[in-house]
């Protein structure tokens, strides 16, 4: 009979989804309870594409023109500004005298005075030029009584150029900063109103006052002197710090005595040259910067170790 037969074939045709239908309930499950692992391995779902960070600025070079012990970047070495009176030796061929003042220039340990560092290091980058560097420098020697003693080494000596490292013994002796600036302004303007050229050292950086407020608005007040009376600076303090963070130690200092080792006289000569180098080559006011006056210098050959440079009594 068709009927039972057909009856038949239905129920089979139920049982076959049925069983489709289980199997398929099943797989479902089972690739829900493995959503979250997998989820977890491999990051199913897709996630937005992070922003790429912008590019930092550029990393300042390290001038090379210096030893390498002593590189740091220009702008955490100098300030520029023209310095007449040496130009003006330079053109007339004649030997440049140089008076170097402030701080006592060689501590212990220094195999040779900065004095006598400043002059190789200044006729190795100006060849053929005689240069005569004089120290007049006292220990614990403030702005004030250096501005006193000025008149009359300047009598002495006539120099073309004085070098002044100034501001740290000021700061240790907590000088009145106001009565520092003055001084100090004072004594750079008597300097220049003789014709004479002038470079400002800052003070030294030591770990132990890098948060000292004092001593780090001495370092400014000496910035600001030199801004205003438009006067070459070496930026002692920062090039000083620079370097403090490329080594585990201050390798520039003795110990906690506030004064330079012989590797920190030395980076010190090679910063002031290159200032004093370097601001020879500025235009004289009113011509245009490609017109300079040309100064023969030696500007990119790096600088010299102690072993390498002739001593003075080598030389004369």
């Amino acid at each position: 009979m068709a009927f039972p037969q057909a009856a038949a074939d239905a129920q089979g045709t139920r049982r076959r989804r049925a069983r489709r239908h289980a199997v398929l309930l099943s797989l479902g499950l089972s690739l829900a309870l493995a959503a979250p692992a997998l989820g977890e391995t491999s990051g199913a779902a897709p996630m937005p594409a992070a922003p790429s960070p912008s590019p930092s600025s550029p990393v300042e070079a390290l001038d090379q023109s210096l030893s390498p012990e002593c590189r740091v970047p220009g702008s955490k070495l100098y300030t520029l500004a023209r310095l007449k009176a040496v130009k003006a030796a330079l053109k007339e061929k004649r030997p440049i005298h140089v008076l170097s003042i402030g701080s006592s220039s060689a501590g212990l340990g220094a195999s040779a005075s900065y004095p006598v560092k400043l002059e190789n290091a200044l006729e190795q980058a100006l060849p053929d030029v005689q240069v005569e560097v004089e120290a007049r420098s006292l220990p614990g020697e403030v702005a004030s009584g250096a501005g006193e003693r000025l008149r009359s080494m300047v009598a002495e000596v006539e120099p073309d150029l004085v070098v002044w490292q100034v501001g740290t013994n000021d700061a240790l002796a907590r000088v009145d900063i106001e009565a520092f600036g003055e001084a100090l302004d004072d004594s750079v303007q008597w300097v220049k109103s003789h014709g004479i050229d002038i470079v400002l050292i800052d003070p030294v950086f030591t770990q132990s006052l890098a948060d000292d407020a004092y001593y780090t608005q001495m370092v400014r007040t000496v910035q600001d002197v030199a801004r205003r009376e438009a006067v070459p600076l070496v930026h002692r303090y920062a090039a000083m710090r620079f370097l403090s963070t490329q080594r585990t130690t201050e390798a520039h200092m003795l110990g906690r005595h506030f004064r330079l080792n012989d590797l920190g006289l030395r980076c010190m000569a090679e910063h002031a040259t290159r200032a004093i180098t370097l601001s020879l080559l500025q235009p004289e006011a009113g011509r245009e910067t490609g017109k300079a006056d040309a100064v023969k210098t030696d500007l990119s050959a790096p600088a010299k170790g102690p072993s390498e440079g002739a001593s003075t009594a080598d030389r004369k």
